[in-house]
């Protein structure tokens, strides 16, 4: 998360082209929406577990990171490719999500409907699809949200390659045992992995690639491998011991 955000600041000082980052977990980690509250976390079974827990910079609910590909697109304000309304640029950017999993084998549609204003949100953030997210067969796979900040655009998201979904569920804050099963259940029947859509697992790498050239087709753009500057390594390693591993962060709601 301080990565995603140093490559955002450094952007918004044109000291950054515009940035697809793929990255991977270890340990898993559950990370909070920007506005979601903490008391969402079961602390105890979240260390009993040895999972890590951070909040993003972007909005959505609980999503737990393992046997994922997460990306993260970055940009400064007056990118072209990514102009507009949120929902606008969101739609340009699940375009090419869409093309990448489908050239991955799976048949996946993108949501065009957000879910009806007042619906109850639990705290799985892969629970309900919203407006351009992707689904298969009626069921969430890539989840998706957006920030815009002075510097630019930040969208993060997340594929699950494989593995158990409901196993968030251990480490979220529910009434009781029968709830908790009640919401594995719930999350099972809405959302679901690649591995489960095709019948196989799909590598990490193999998907990083489809993403690169999906997003390369649809945005009309060439990237090019780099790591970050020394810049970026600086004031990552800054906001991440004065924000995102701070409690005053994570565990400001």
């Amino acid at each position: 998360m301080a990565v995603d955000e140093a490559i955002l600041e450094a952007a918004g000082r044109s000291e950054s082209l515009p940035t697809l980052r793929l990255y991977a977990w270890n340990p898993p980690c559950l990370s909070l929406g920007y506005a979601q509250p903490f008391g969402d976390v079961d602390v105890p079974r979240l260390q009993a577990l040895g999972w890590d827990a951070v909040r993003r910079a972007t909005g959505g609910r609980a999503i737990l990171h393992t046997d994922e590909l997460t990306y993260s697109v970055t940009a400064a304000p007056g990118e072209p490719r990514i102009q507009g309304s949120v929902l606008e640029s969101y739609h340009r950017l699940a375009r090419a999500l869409v093309s990448a999993v489908r050239s991955l084998g799976l048949p996946v549609e993108m949501e065009q409907d957000a879910p009806p204003p007042g619906a109850p949100k639990g705290p799985v953030c892969f629970e309900v699809p919203s407006a351009y997210e992707i689904v298969v067969g009626g069921k969430k796979l890539i989840g998706s949200a957006q920030a815009r900040k002075k510097e630019g655009i930040l969208q993060h998201g997340t594929l699950p390659l494989t593995g158990d979904l409901t196993r968030i569920t251990q480490a979220l804050v529910f009434p009781g045992e029968a709830a908790r099963a009640a919401a594995a259940q719930k999350l099972l029947a809405r959302a679901t992995t690649a591995e489960s859509v095709t019948g196989q697992a799909i590598a990490w790498e193999t998907a990083a690639q489809a993403f690169i050239q999906a997003f390369e087709i649809e945005l009309d753009i060439r990237f090019e491998r780099g790591e970050l500057t020394e810049g970026e390594k600086a004031r990552a390693d800054d906001l991440l011991h004065k924000k995102y591993a701070h409690p005053q962060w994570t565990e400001r709601i």
